[in-house]
């Protein structure tokens, strides 16, 4: 979208973990998960498959979970981006990181960040949901590893932690 007014030069401001940051434009289509990784440092999110359909690279678009390996730059312009390292210490993140530990559900933790992504998104809008939802929000990450029903587990507990809020 060569007309966009945030364009206009060789660089761009991208709202990332609720800060402005200043990112090279020069092509407005680049992948928002190498500008994520390669600009800003932000190497929680991964690079797997570059098609969208593993979910290692899920971020927040306006709090909804997006693939960052096929969402162009200039599609999050006039949005803000979260990445796992934004979650931060909300309630949410903390029950999730809490509750990885005492599930164990991190084996090589190559695809847990996307799931972590997924899980916020998912308690963000649903406190206490089923073991089917939970399964429904993960189902389109891919983990070698198989840790499914220890991150099932995870969000589950995560959830019942108490007073889950973003």
């Amino acid at each position: 979208m060569i007309g966009h007014p945030a364009l206009a030069s060789d660089t761009a401001v991208l709202v990332v973990n609720g800060k402005a940051c200043v990112v090279s434009a020069a092509d407005p289509n680049k992948p928002l998960v190498f500008v994520l990784r390669d600009e800003l440092g932000l190497r929680g999110t991964k690079v797997s498959c570059g098609h969208g359909q593993c979910g290692a690279c899920a971020v927040l678009i306006d709090g909804v979970e997006a693939r960052a390996c096929t969402t162009a730059l200039v599609d999050v312009l006039d949005h803000e981006v979260t990445t796992v390292e934004g979650l931060g210490e909300s309630d949410i993140a903390c029950s999730l990181r809490d509750a990885i530990d005492v599930e164990q559900a991190s084996q090589c933790g190559y695809c847990l960040p996307g799931m972590v992504v997924a899980a916020t998104a998912l308690l963000a809008r649903n406190s206490d949901p089923s073991e089917e939802a939970i399964a429904d929000a993960l189902a389109p990450h891919l983990c070698r590893c198989g840790t499914y029903g220890r991150v099932v587990r995870t969000v589950r507990r995560a959830a019942h932690a108490g007073a889950v809020r973003p």
